[in-house]
């Protein structure tokens, strides 16, 4: 039995943040990020609103943090809203869903995304990073009422977070469709969202606003696909990987597909020439199309600029396998395994390692890390 629900009212297209002034509401709590306070894109939001009261909390750190969301919901409870309205990259939505979370008050709440990848404004998730690991957060009272996606506030977005966000979108899509709890709904959402943003991706990169909103649209499928279906391996190992390192989970997740895509085939690869052949990149047999899904997603890659080894992320091979047993735990412990096709174990976490490290391996010498003992790769620089 396949159960499909979602709560948030989707509106889109230029000029959709209008919609908040639908809401009635007198005192709008926004939450964003400074550039966006002091910028044309809050006083969109606060214009929108027609509220009487305003109180801002710019969130001045880049990630959501457990600190961060308590010292916003402390202001969230002191204010007494009755409009919650986030506006900023998925970050900014999980900040704001935590203290919504926390928060523990009786109001309505709109996402506002003005980047397209997590599509957490369409899920009853969200992502604190506490420390170097990330913590996921779920539950329905923090999945918004409202999600806006206006492609006015797409006009002026980075190459970088283009390319990254981009990523996350074929990396969420793609999960969502080969999960083991995917079904009817989650696959049609998924399956489109993964050909729209594969399709729009280069031409977004290369300037051209139009397609823009597509792929915002594609991120919020995907959301909708993933908060249903489930995640999976690539998603858990971005999420440790970017704990530890600080690099941005699109990036890594560009790293990490094709390899992922590798490990899960054995048992999910009818799946994947499906989404190949939805998405123009397939062939005729099964073995084909999951190779043309790999070379095109690598493709993509390099047109966007995007590392493609850990090694040119930032992350240095000695560094990547001291830690080689947080990074396993972590995954591990991720609940985006247990929908994962493959059974996840500590060898293919390692192996995936492995293949994305991004230094020629020379040999292997041993080495012992808290009383265990284990085979480290040494690795030469390209």
């Amino acid at each position: 039995m396949e159960a499909f629900f979602c709560k948030t009212k989707l509106v889109c297209g230029s000029g959709s943040v209008a919609a908040l002034g639908q809401l009635g509401c007198k005192r709008l709590f926004l939450v964003t990020e400074p550039a966006l306070a002091q910028g044309t894109g809050g006083q969109l939001v606060i214009n929108a609103a027609k509220c009487s009261k305003v109180e801002i909390f710019a969130k001045e750190e880049p990630e959501a943090t457990a600190a961060l969301a308590e010292a916003g919901a402390a202001r969230l409870r002191a204010f007494q809203p009755d409009l919650v309205a986030a506006l900023g990259c998925g970050s900014t939505l999980s900040c704001a869903k935590a203290m919504v979370w926390l928060g523990q008050g009786a109001y309505s709440f709109a996402a506002i995304p003005t980047t397209s990848g997590s599509g957490t404004e369409m899920t009853d998730s969200a992502l604190l990073r506490h420390g170097k690991r990330w913590h996921p957060i779920a539950h329905p009272r923090i999945q918004p009422d409202l999600a806006i996606l206006d492609s006015d506030l797409l006009q002026q977005l980075p190459k970088q977070q283009i390319a990254q966000g981009g990523f996350e979108v074929l990396g969420n899509s793609l999960e969502a469709y080969v999960s083991r709890r995917s079904g009817a709904m989650t696959d049609l959402l998924a399956r489109e969202a993964f050909c729209s943003a594969f399709g729009a991706l280069p031409a977004s990169f290369a300037g051209n606003t139009a397609v823009r909103l597509k792929i915002h649209q594609a991120a919020a499928m995907a959301g909708m696909a993933y908060c249903h279906g489930g995640l999976g391996l690539c998603q858990a190992l971005a999420r440790s990987l970017s704990g530890l390192f600080s690099v941005p989970m699109g990036a890594l997740m560009a790293i990490l597909l094709p390899s992922v895509i590798d490990c899960n085939a054995h048992v999910a690869g009818k799946k994947y020439a499906e989404l190949a052949r939805a998405a123009g990149i397939g062939g005729s047999g099964e073995t084909i199309a999951l190779q043309n899904l790999k070379s095109g997603l690598r493709r993509l890659r390099r047109e966007l600029n995007l590392p493609e080894t850990l090694a040119q992320a930032g992350i240095e091979p000695r560094a990547l396998w001291c830690s080689a047993g947080k990074i396993t735990e972590a995954v591990l412990a991720d609940p985006c395994c247990r929908d994962n096709p493959m059974p996840v174990e500590d060898f293919l976490i390692r192996r995936i390692l492995e293949e994305v490290t991004g230094h020629y391996r020379t040999d292997r010498r041993r080495v012992q890390t808290g009383g265990v003992s284990w085979y480290e790769p040494i690795y030469r620089a390209q």
